[in-house]
């Protein structure tokens, strides 16, 4: 049987792995698209962001828009299968972390798109959000078979998120933007020549490399 311990990234303390096998084998890769959100970051830390899309036009699209979105983003991000109940308070907490988040990727690794505050700012919301009470994990085991599961509040969701947060930036992980000047969407980079360069090559590398060929084309006068 395949046991699988439910964690969300490979620089923290949350990973979906499958230890039944030796060596360890990377669970299947969940879609990039789950429930009208983006996770092409590789990281549920570094995807938050991705739910203010557009940011470089002058109306970026909420996606955090109610208490209720906020419930779904944490269930399609893999961190529990029912979401606690949310509150206004608990989505000003979640966009504030995405806010302190893009932030801090922006001023420590670069890309298009200004962040809103300092990095000092950033750091100050990111970790006083992660020195919240995080979810609790409760270990499962049944057979050859073990799995874990989170349980909290809200709040104690979006603080385990910020841990990840924290964790993930203080790893030295290759963080990097999408080359697209449409995208800002940041991804953790795990090629092994280090030299990914889109979120999704479905989507923004895909685009691209039909705009590079009609380009070409034209050139050419083809």
């Amino acid at each position: 049987m395949v046991a699988l311990i439910h964690e969300t990234c490979q620089y923290g303390y949350m990973r979906h792995d499958d230890y039944s096998q030796a060596p360890p084998m990377r669970a299947p890769l969940l879609a990039e698209e789950r429930d009208g959100f983006r996770f092409r970051g590789g990281c549920p830390a570094i995807d938050l962001p991705a739910t203010l899309q557009a940011r470089l036009k002058p109306a970026p699209r909420e996606l955090l828009a109610t208490p209720e979105d906020v419930r779904r983003w944490m269930v399609a991000a893999g961190l529990t299968d029912t979401a606690p109940p949310a509150d206004e308070g608990d989505l000003a907490l979640a966009r504030r972390l995405r806010e302190a988040i893009y932030d801090v990727a922006v001023h420590r690794h670069g890309g298009s798109g200004p962040p809103r505050g300092s990095l000092n700012s950033a750091l100050a919301v990111l970790n006083q959000v992660a020195a919240l009470p995080a979810a609790i994990p409760t270990l499962t085991l049944a057979g050859s078979t073990a799995s874990v599961a989170f349980t909290g509040p809200m709040t104690a969701f979006i603080a385990t998120v910020a841990r990840e947060a924290v964790h993930l930036f203080g790893s030295g992980a290759s963080i990097r933007q999408c080359q697209s000047p449409t995208c800002t969407l940041f991804f953790v980079d795990t090629s092994r020549a280090g030299d990914r360069r889109w979120c999704s090559m479905k989507g923004c590398g895909t685009k691209a490399k039909v705009a590079e060929f009609r380009r070409r084309k034209r050139e050419s006068g083809g």
